[in-house]
C-alpha cells in the first residue's frame, strides 16, 4: 500500500537521521525456565540510511512482535545435535516473525510506506540486507497484528498441520492440546469447518470458557484440575481419537496415544511441556505399533509460496465471513517484551500474545 504523498516526503526528510533504536538482547543462554532477567531491553541507535549500492537491502520499522514458543528452544546452546533453527547468541537481538513498515528500500518489490510480515529482529528498527523472509500484507482491512497469528505463522502452521500432515476429515474426533493458544485456536476452528467433532485442553477455566463459547468447540478441559488425563479423555472420547494436534508432548502425549482409534494421526506441532527440561518426559510409543498410527513432525518453513497465498486467501475469506475469530493478547511497548515472551511458559497469555511496539 503507497504512502500518500506527505507520508512519503517525512521518509525523506528523515533519510540520514540517526534515531534511538530499542533493542531485546539475550543476555545469557538458558537452562531451565527462562526468566526477564535472562534477556535484556538496550538502547543504541541506527542511522536511517542503507548500504551503499546495494540493490536488495530494506530499512524497517518493527510495529508488532510476535512472541511464540518455539523462540524457547533457540536461547539455549545446541552443540551435539543442531537444532531446527540457528541458537540466539548472546549479546545479540532477538528475532522472529513479526509485522513491520518499510522506511527504505532499495528493493524492486518494495516500497517505502509497504507493510510487511516476515523476520525482523526485535528491535524497533531492522535493516534487512535481502528480505527473502519478508512478505507484503495483502489485506489491510484486518489488524495488522493479524499477520503475527491467523494470517501469519501460526495460522499456517495450523492449517499445514491440521490438513496435510494429519489429513482430518469430515466426521472424524479431533483432540489439541494448548487449545486456546496462537495455533490450537485456529486448528480447533478449522476442524469445525471440516465437520470434525473438537475437543480441546487448555490450562485454566478462562481458556476452556473461551474454547467452548467463543471458538465453537464441542468440549473442551481444563487439564490442571483433572486428576486422570486417561480419564478425562475417555470422558470426551467415548469411541477414541483420530487426529491428535499435538502442542505440548509429555504426559498428555502419552495418555492421548492410549486413546488413539486404530490409524489415527498424530501431528507433532510443538513440545511445550518438555523446552525447559534437562531430561525430556518418556512417551510409551509402542501404541504406535498395535494401532497403526501415524505420527509425524512438521516445520511450517515447507509450506511457504504458492501454498501459503491460497491458505491467506481461505482464511481472509473464513475471517470476513466470521467463520474464523482471533483472540490476542497485546502488551505495550518493546519493554514489556521480555515478560511477554516468559508468560507464555506460565499460560499467563490468553490467546496469540503480542508485543505492540508501533501503532504504524
Amino acid at each position: 500500500m503507497a504512502p500518500p504523498p506527505a507520508a512519503a516526503a517525512a521518509v525523506t526528510q528523515a533519510e540520514g537521521e540517526e534515531v534511538t533504536n530499542r533493542q531485546v538482547i539475550l543476555k545469557r543462554y538458558v537452562s531451565g525456565c527462562p526468566t526477564v532477567d535472562d534477556m535484556e531491553v538496550v538502547t543504541g541507535t541506527v542511522r536511517l540510511v542503507l548500504p551503499p549500492g546495494s540493490t536488495t537491502a530494506i530499512l524497517v520499522k518493527n510495529l508488532y512482535l510476535s512472541c511464540d514458543p518455539y523462540m524457547r528452544t533457540r536461547m539455549t546452546r545446541h552443540t551435539d545435535d543442531p537444532n531446527f533453527v540457528p541458537d540466539y547468541v548472546p549479546g545479540k537481538v532477538l528475532d522472529n516473525c513479526n509485522v513491520c513498515k518499510v522506511v527504505l528500500s532499495a528493493h524492486p518489490d518494495f516500497k517505502p510506506g509497504d507493510f510487511l510480515w516476515g523476520v525482523t529482529g526485535w528491535e524497533e528498527y531492522s535493516l534487512i540486507p535481502n528480505p527473502v523472509l519478508c512478505n507484503k500484507i495483502n489485506h489491510r482491512e484486518f489488524p495488522l497484528s493479524y499477520y503475527t497469528g491467523v494470517l501469519g505463522v501460526p495460522g499456517l502452521t495450523a492449517y499445514a498441520g491440521l490438513f496435510e500432515v494429519a489429513k482430518a476429515k469430515k466426521g472424524e474426533y479431533v483432540f489439541l492440546s494448548a487449545a486456546a493458544g496462537a495455533v490450537g485456536q485456529i486448528v480447533g476452528q478449522l476442524a469445525k469447518i471440516a465437520g470434525c467433532y473438537v475437543v480441546g485442553s487448555a490450562g485454566s477455566d478462562q481458556k476452556v470458557n473461551l474454547l467452548k463459547t467463543k471458538f465453537g468447540f464441542d468440549d473442551a478441559f481444563n487439564y490442571k484440575e483433572e486428576a486422570d488425563l486417561n480419564a478425562a479423555l475417555k470422558r470426551c472420547f467415548p469411541l477414541g481419537i483420530d487426529v491428535y494436534f499435538d502442542n505440548v508432548g509429555g504426559a498428555t502425549l502419552d495418555a492421548v496415544l492410549r486413546r488413539m482409534r486404530p490409524r489415527g494421526r498424530v501431528a507433532v506441532c510443538g513440545q511445550v511441556s518438555q523446552y525447559n527440561l534437562e531430561r525430556p518426559d518418556g512417551v510409551d510409543l509402542f501404541q504406535l505399533v498395535g494401532k497403526h498410527i501415524r505420527m509425524e513432525g512438521f516445520l511450517v518453513s515447507e509450506y511457504g509460496g504458492d501454498y501459503y497465498r491460497r491458505f491467506e486467501e481461505e482464511m481472509a475469506r473464513h475471517l470476513r465471513e466470521g467463520k474464523v475469530v482471533c483472540v490476542e493478547d497485546v502488551v505495550e511497548g518493546i519493554d514489556a517484551a521480555p515478560a511477554a515472551l516468559v508468560g507464555l511458559f506460565a499460560g499467563r497469555n490468553v490467546g496469540k500474545q503480542v508485543v505492540a511496539v508501533a501503532r504504524e
